[in-house]
């Protein structure tokens, strides 16, 4: 499924309330790997808890839920397995279908029943995870439950975990997928969870590593953003500045991923004092932001208003 709850935490490590991140006053540092791997997009926020359990149908338990038609009734092995944690509601209408089929293979090593209920588990996390992350965890770590052993499932579990804020949790899981997937998968988001653990320093080791220089393109530009929000978590806002200094700093690129970057860059440059040239790189934030993902404008006018 996989790559942030309108109120997440902020993790500048001058103590002020604005973060870094261009996303419209949210938390700063943070990548933007929603979608890589099917993955929905993050969102900011710890996101709403949803104890569903008072209303709608009792929730299911293990092979329920499943469309295949061959649910055992009785007095087969089925019988004897120890009964699954409790389960999120599945929508009825909801198909396993709905998955990416790349991902729907990876659960073909499973038995029928379980691979149906995996599936659907999996596509109602990645339908959740923007509104309602902790309902989205509960999903995936349902998916998580009944297929442990197959790493898109720990992957989106892992995922999924990061945009509920569980910063411990993501990092596990996404470890895991690691040990079973190989790869520099989500290191970004690995990182990303280190700052919000408390341990900038281990997101910067991240930052160098091995799997760290594998990375290209807009996935390394994100992971520098967040080796960036980790310097600046240590009040080392020079090193912010410098690390973001690479040629995707480039005034005349738009989209999204150009206008997180010019945004940080920005903020590191405010941080660092350097007050004229982060204005400059706000506004070019904000020409950049052709979808009005970030506040970049409200920055301008703020910093404008303080040189008044």
């Amino acid at each position: 499924m996989p790559e942030d709850s309108n109120d997440r935490r902020s993790f500048r490590g001058d103590g002020t309330p604005r973060s870094n991140d261009p996303r419209g006053g949210r938390t700063g540092g943070r990548p933007d790997g929603a979608g890589r791997s099917g993955n929905p997009r993050r969102s900011e926020g710890a996101g709403r808890p949803n104890d569903r359990r008072g209303d709608g149908p009792p929730h299911r338990r293990g092979g329920e839920g499943g469309f295949s038609g061959d649910r055992r009734t009785g007095g087969g092995p089925a019988d004897r397995r120890p009964p699954r944690p409790e389960e999120p509601d599945l929508p009825d209408e909801l198909e396993a279908s709905e998955l990416e089929p790349a991902v729907r293979r990876d659960l073909l090593s499973l038995d029928k029943n379980n691979a149906t209920a995996v599936a659907r588990h999996l596509v109602m996390a990645s339908r959740l995870v923007d509104d309602d992350p902790q309902l989205a965890l509960q999903h995936a770590r349902a998916a998580r439950q009944r297929a442990g052993r197959i790493a898109v499932v720990r992957e989106t579990a892992g995922i999924t975990a990061y945009h509920a804020g569980e910063w411990a949790e993501a990092l596990s899981e996404l470890r895991a997928a690691r040990r079973m997937a190989g790869g520099p998968g989500h290191i970004a988001v690995m990182a990303d969870c280190e700052r919000g653990l408390g341990r900038p320093e281990r997101a910067i080791e991240l930052g160098r590593s091995d799997e760290a220089r594998e990375l290209t393109g807009d996935e390394a530009s994100e992971l520098r953003i967040v080796v960036a929000g980790a310097r600046m978590d240590l009040s080392q806002f020079d090193q912010a500045v410098v690390t973001l200094q690479t040629p995707d700093l480039d005034s005349s690129r738009s989209g999204t991923a150009a206008a997180r970057l010019f945004y940080v860059y920005a903020d590191a440059l405010v941080a660092a004092g350097r007050v004229d040239e982060g204005i400059k790189w706000f506004l070019n934030s904000a020409a950049a932001d052709v979808d009005g993902e970030t506040d970049a404008e409200e920055r301008v006018e703020e910093l404008s208003g303080l040189g008044e």
